[in-house]
């Protein structure tokens, strides 16, 4: 039987690294706009749930079988759901051939197998759900149905119409000890919990070292960019659709627009605001044009080249006259692949990417040795990044506020004169909280 689950598993192995690189831009969002750190212990707890999730829906449709014509008929006992509750007892017995016997009844019982790793499948989601999600033993309950009821319906709709009949069967016991699964691992959790640190400590401490951390402002920077690609291609698309010539200053325009002219409006660009950071000058004062043309200016000299390589490297997989072996080199693995995806490049796009390369990664170099962790543009702009309270900051200020700042003020009404000036110091702990949050 273990046979039988190292398909599912050596599926899930191969899909999740995808699932990962897709997932990291949405999921860096959330984090930093959530908690405001994207700390290891909280990433790696998360992708370790998303990796378990991902394993357990192989468990429930891999392996796939092949279509046929005759599939509904090989298929046929398992066409309709299971109802009856308690029918795994039945089974459990059925595959004894009525023996009482120790290994016919239980070790050696695959009706018992079956039943164990239904029971296996979702006590991890009951540890994540309690120790990552801080849920109830309730509300993991219905969640734990819910995700059992979605395997059972996936497998009843065969994969939701994927196949045209079932090849797995609906049964209700399956639901029963899923369920009963999750509440077991939410259970089993308790004691974990308690000799784990708690994932608001690990966060806590990431954003102590450090209060602005250097992924939350490049995730902003990937936001920026690609936010900065779509509104160039749009308004190009626009203007070409209006019969319109497109002018070649229009990337750079959009360009003004997006990293000069919304700072100065607003405080931060779009990506920035998405991550909750804003712009603020060294010396305390306002924005000024010239320091965000700047900045802008040596941002676009660090990162652009860096771009154009690809996009010369994707122009020239897409446009340039390949030999007649190629495509074959490219799809094998190793190095072959890539060094014919090299050699078709010209030298000055080669150089073009290796430039961008090699000024993305001194940039990042020396942002990295920087005791502050000021990139370039921010050191000789006079121009850094400054953090806004994330939303669990602001939902814990939003709780403490009523008991913490009201019996201060009613102190200070009743205070003599004399010690009213000394009296409002006693709220500069929550203020200067609420400054490390927001600035930085």
């Amino acid at each position: 039987m273990a046979t039988a689950y190292l398909l599912p598993i050596k599926t899930a192995a191969a899909l999740f690294p995808l699932l990962a690189i897709v997932l990291l831009l949405p999921t860096a969002v959330l984090l930093y706009r959530r908690y405001g750190v994207m700390s290891p212990g909280r990433t790696l707890s998360l992708y370790g749930f998303l990796y378990y999730l991902l394993t357990a829906y192989c468990m429930t449709i891999v392996p796939l079988p092949k279509q046929t014509t005759d599939m509904c008929e090989r298929f046929a006992l398992v066409a309709h759901p299971q109802w009856t509750p308690g029918n795994t007892f039945s089974d459990i017995w059925k595959e004894a051939h009525h023996k009482i016997d120790l290994n016919a009844l239980i070790l050696q019982n695959p009706a018992v197998a079956g039943a164990v790793f239904n029971l296996l499948l979702l006590l991890p989601l009951g540890v994540f759900l309690r120790y990552h999600f801080g849920r109830s033993l309730r509300s993991t309950a219905g969640i734990g149905f819910a995700v059992s009821l979605s395997f059972e319906l996936t497998q009843w709709t065969g994969v939701w119409g994927l196949y045209n009949c079932p090849y797995r069967l609906f049964d209700v016991d399956d639901l029963i000890i899923n369920t009963s699964g999750a509440v077991i691992g939410w259970l089993l959790a308790g004691p974990v919990a308690r000799m784990l640190p708690t994932l608001e400590t690990l966060d806590g401490r990431a954003l102590a070292a450090r209060p602005v951390p250097f992924g939350r402002r490049l995730t902003a920077l990937v936001v920026d960019m690609a936010g900065y690609g779509v509104a160039a291609v749009f308004t190009a698309a626009v203007l070409a659709a209006r019969g319109g010539a497109v002018p070649s200053w229009l990337p750079v325009a959009v360009f003004v627009v997006w990293f000069v002219l919304l700072p100065l409006a607003t405080g931060a660009t779009p990506g920035k605001r998405l991550l909750l950071l804003r712009l603020v000058a060294d010396d305390g004062g306002p924005l000024v044009a010239w320091r965000l043309t700047l900045r802008a200016l040596l941002l676009g000299a660090l990162v652009m080249p860096f771009l154009s390589g690809l996009f010369l490297a994707v122009l020239t997989l897409l446009n340039e006259p390949w030999p007649s072996d190629l495509f074959t080199t490219v799809h094998d693995s190793g190095a072959q692949g890539m060094a014919a995806v090299l050699s078709a490049l010209s030298p000055a796009q080669l150089l073009a990417v290796t430039a961008g390369f090699t000024l993305t990664a001194i940039c990042v170099h020396k942002t990295l040795r920087h005791p502050d962790r000021l990139a370039p543009h921010d050191r000789v702009s006079g121009i850094r990044n400054a953090t806004l309270p994330h939303k669990r900051a602001v939902r814990a200020t939003d709780r403490s506020a009523p008991i913490a700042v009201e019996p201060v003020e009613r102190a200070a009404d009743d205070a003599p004169a004399s010690d009213r000036e000394r009296t409002p110091g006693t709220t500069v702990p929550a203020e200067g909280q609420r400054s490390a949050t927001g600035s930085g």
